[in-house]
């Protein structure tokens, strides 16, 4: 049956290739996002994964933020998307990802080269732009995928963007549970694993439901501190997540001025 189901998922891949290829060129910014949010939802629907959203009724997507959001899987994203599209931050190698690589890239992912202060400093004007733009831009502060039941320290120096385009941050909560409401292992995307190995371990699982939980907007304003928007992210969303266990030792930040903080980010390791 696997087999049966990652053939659909290589035909739903070649879709979205010839939709980015093809379609793209032709329609504006908001058929695109459509077009992304609708393709996302199609992806894994066909990996066997039902997405349900948790919120209150105060809290919504915000239309023009700065989304973080605890990191298990390369799932994570499209199960964003599939909510409402985002242009993403991810670590540079995730280009060479077959199919998926070349996707990312053409829906708008803005890629970051680890240890390479000018590739960081370019990220960092590139997301205050979109920010300014009214873009929602997303992006995963712990740096790597954890075990599920796990959150790990936040990296603080892209919360910097947030403070200068004076736009607030959404933490996401995202855990995959089987029909019992248990986490399933079969999400987690840590270790060795490769891509494509992770996908035959999802399309094997016979199914599991993605629980997306929207957190309350954390406000930002002239005078925060990235620090302290980082460790009250990384609260809401360890908080969010039952059974999970956070570690709660912050990332060593060093203590840079207004001017340079820019340059701080090169320690960090969003994706």
């Amino acid at each position: 049956m696997h087999v049966l189901g990652l053939i659909r998922v290589v035909l739903h891949l070649f879709q979205g290739l010839a939709t980015c290829a093809f379609v793209f060129p032709l329609i504006d910014a908001a058929g695109r996002q459509r077009c992304i949010k609708r393709w996302s939802a199609k992806l894994v629907s066909v990996c066997g994964i039902t997405v349900h959203i948790d919120h209150t009724p105060d809290v919504q997507p915000a239309s023009r933020a700065l989304i973080v959001s605890n990191h298990v899987s390369w799932l994570d994203i499209f199960v964003i998307n599939s909510l409402e599209p985002c242009r993403f931050v991810a670590k540079s190698d995730i280009r060479d990802w077959p199919l998926i690589g070349w996707l990312c890239a053409k829906t708008g992912t803005i890629f970051i080269s680890r240890g390479k202060l000018r590739d960081v400093r370019r990220i960092y004007q590139g997301l205050v732009a979109s920010l300014h733009a009214g873009e929602r831009v997303a992006f995963f502060p712990e740096g790597t995928t954890a075990a599920q039941g796990q959150v790990l320290p936040f990296h603080a120096n892209l919360f910097e963007a947030a403070i200068e385009a004076q736009v607030p941050i959404q933490p996401y909560a995202i855990r995959y549970v089987d029909a019992h409401g248990r986490l399933h292992p079969a999400a987690d995307f840590i270790g060795d694993m490769s891509f494509v190995q992770s996908m035959l371990t999802v399309l094997k699982a016979g199914g599991m439901t993605a629980r997306l939980s929207l957190l309350a907007p954390i406000e930002t304003a002239a005078g925060s501190h990235r620090r302290e928007l980082a460790d009250a992210a990384h609260d809401a969303i360890a908080t969010a997540l039952p059974d999970s266990v956070a570690a709660s030792d912050a990332m060593p930040e060093p203590n840079f001025s207004r001017s340079s903080r820019v340059s701080g980010i090169a320690g960090s390791r969003p994706e």
